[in-house]
């Protein structure tokens, strides 16, 4: 049992990092079990299709609104706190839902009410526990570290939570509410058993107004040219995602010719796929440049797109949906490795909501395109149009994807990670490695 625990989490990573890591794995499960388990309650609540799309935009809205104020937060106060704080929140709405499921007294605008909230204070979380890592692990495993918390949540949010949420729900409405709630509180105790390194004593500098931090936070995204890049890189890829993932039930009815359960399988290739990655992703980047890791990544990313608005063939689809996924999943956990290795540690949070901005902004924009192309044109344009503005941006960005994974080296070293000893050289990877937190699919 020792030499699988070493394997899959290297002692050293460090103590502090395995019980973050088994936090988030615990609290993935959970979330992955709310994936299905809360439109589904919305459903069974109502059949007025505005209130049940409201379940959407609910997921969608919370980081756009509170993503650059949850960084200030997370820049400010002490981060695993505030990851203790608002999961112990979500625990407690979670508790509430379950006792009005108890009583059958659930409505829709309550259970829609809570369902915001729970994304809401996810929005906190999620911030704070990004900061986390950087902080707990050397510089130069950062990528194995990403690595393990991106399986995680492909593993156990992605591919295993919806289904046992889904089954849950069958049982009764109140159970996978219930475990969530479990989870998420499982996921507290665990989490508060990280020991943090010392940062900057309280006091010593007095924060600015918000508005001031906010604005600090992104005048330091604009003027690092990788960081930059990336942050532009992901709004603009989430724009021609977006556009083409916003029809991709109708795509794989009306293209493919696949029922509901069809679907689910031709989605489901896309998180086995994501498991090639983490199986495949240390030698890849023992052998590869993160910054020619992006560049291949973007170039399939495209590529996907244009195969996608021509093929009619069930199992093309799902090849492609298979490489996709283990893209996503090697181009996530890149650039969250390459973000952490820049970014000083007491801007993480900060600039970590930038990324939140560009990825929700990016989906935002491109479902708005992907529908009126859907309606307008045919469900195969808003592929075509991905096709067409990805292979634009990867041409004007080409020689920029090279320099990314090297502007991190010594002059942003000052002040990125006290307690952590960074060493040096700066070396690309360690051998093995970091998912899509940053271009969601």
């Amino acid at each position: 049992m020792g030499g699988i625990v070493e394997r899959l989490v290297p002692a050293r990573l460090g103590t502090g990092f395995r019980w973050l890591l088994a936090s988030s794995w615990t609290s993935n499960l959970g979330d992955g079990i709310a994936v299905a388990a809360g439109p589904l309650l919305v459903a069974s609540l109502t059949g007025n299709a505005f209130l049940v799309s409201l379940a959407a935009l609910l997921r969608w809205a919370p980081p756009l609104v509170f993503g650059l104020y949850a960084g200030v937060l997370s820049d400010r106060l002490d981060r695993r706190r505030i990851v203790m704080a608002a999961d112990a929140v979500r625990a407690a709405i979670l508790v509430v839902v379950v006792a009005l499921l108890a009583a059958d007294r659930l409505t829709v605008v309550p259970a829609l009410v809570a369902l915001g909230l729970l994304t809401t204070a996810e929005v906190f979380a999620d911030n704070a526990a990004a900061t986390l890592t950087p902080t707990l692990v050397r510089r130069d495993d950062l990528v194995v570290a990403n690595a393990r918390l991106q399986a995680g949540f492909l593993t156990l949010n992605q591919l295993v939570g919806p289904p046992v949420g889904a089954a849950l729900f069958a049982a009764g409405l109140l159970w996978p509410f219930l475990a969530e709630a479990v989870l998420v509180a499982a996921g507290v105790l665990l989490v508060s058993r990280v020991v943090l390194p010392v940062r900057e004593p309280p006091g010593t500098r007095r924060p600015a107004g918000v508005r001031h931090e906010v604005v600090e936070g992104l005048r330091w995204t604009v003027r690092h040219p990788a960081v930059r890049t990336l942050s532009l890189t992901i709004l603009i890829f989430n724009v021609t995602f977006g556009a083409a993932w916003s029809v991709l039930v109708l795509y794989a009815q009306q293209r493919l010719g696949l029922d509901a359960v069809g679907f689910g399988l031709f989605t489901t290739a896309g998180a086995l796929g994501g498991l090639l990655g983490t199986a495949i992703y240390g030698r890849l980047t023992s052998r590869v440049s993160l910054g020619n890791v992006m560049r291949a990544g973007l170039i399939i990313e495209t590529l996907t797109h244009l195969a996608l608005a021509v093929t009619t063939s069930v199992w093309i689809a799902g090849a492609v949906m298979f490489v996709f996924g283990a893209h996503a999943f090697i181009w996530g956990t890149t650039s969250i490795t390459v973000r952490q290795r820049a970014v000083p540690e007491h801007l993480q949070g900060r600039v970590g909501s930038v990324n939140t901005i560009s990825v929700f902004g990016g989906l935002v924009v491109g479902s708005a395109i992907g529908g009126a192309l859907a309606t307008r044109v045919g469900v195969t344009a808003p592929f075509w149009f991905a096709f067409a503005g990805s292979a634009v941006f990867v041409a004007l960005l080409w020689r920029e994807l090279t320099r990314i994974a090297h502007a991190d080296d010594a002059a942003d070293a000052p002040g990125r990670q006290p307690g952590v000893q960074a060493p040096p050289g700066g070396g690309e990877g360690s051998g093995e490695g970091p998912g899509r937190e940053t271009m969601p699919g």
